[in-house]
């Protein structure tokens, strides 16, 4: 009896690779898929203000910014500032960013602390990736807190110290050895039990 061939046969090809190459076709849709529900749980699987730092326990980064112009008498800020003795409450803020406005009332509330201020503690700003005219314009509308402020144009000093995002919060030894980092806008809760906490707790 004579076996009739299939047309992938005649054609010197194994019958099964047309199937082959669709499940191949598919495996970079699996791979992306599984990648993409990997960062999801990671991203809502706990409190982003609890991000990790690959800084926490090492000193502050070599930098020197400049003073935003048009501030009197506010002088930048260097890394030799963070290393006078004394805790350094750094925060990172932007003109641009919304949750920057809405813990800016804490930030007061810390500035304006007089046992923080008898302590040594002080808190000191780094304007991020802005402009001095919209920081000059910020702080007119809402105050300024910051006993320096450094002025990074470029975002180097903020990648840096590994800024995610602003507004990000570091809590510096007298040292100048960063001891906590928060991310995401201060609130009354975290000022309570994760800020004046980690102050004191870099006291000693």
């Amino acid at each position: 009896m004579t076996e009739t061939k299939s047309e992938a046969q005649l054609e010197g090809k194994p019958a099964q690779e047309p199937s082959r190459r669709s499940r191949l076709v598919f495996l970079p849709l699996v791979f992306f898929a599984a990648l993409a529900l990997l960062f999801f749980v990671r991203l809502f699987a706990g409190d982003v203000s609890r991000l990790p730092s690959a800084l926490i326990g090492k000193e502050v980064p070599h930098f020197a910014l400049p003073a935003v112009t048009g501030l009197a008498e506010k002088p930048g800020l260097t890394d030799q500032d963070l290393r006078q003795g004394g805790v350094t409450v750094l925060n990172v803020f932007a003109s641009w960013c919304v949750p920057c406005h809405q813990e800016h009332p804490l930030l007061f509330a810390l500035a304006e602390d007089d046992k923080l201020a008898e302590e040594g503690v002080r808190l000191y700003g780094i304007a991020y990736k802005d402009a001095p005219e919209n920081i000059r314009r910020f702080l007119g509308q809402n105050g300024d807190p910051y006993a320096r402020i450094g002025l990074d144009e470029s975002g180097r000093t903020g990648i840096d110290f590994g800024v995610y995002g602003v507004p990000e919060t570091f809590i510096i030894k007298g040292d100048g050895t960063i001891a906590f980092k928060y991310v995401g806008p201060i609130t009354e809760d975290a000022l309570r039990d994760s800020i004046l906490p980690q102050i004191e707790k870099a006291r000693h």
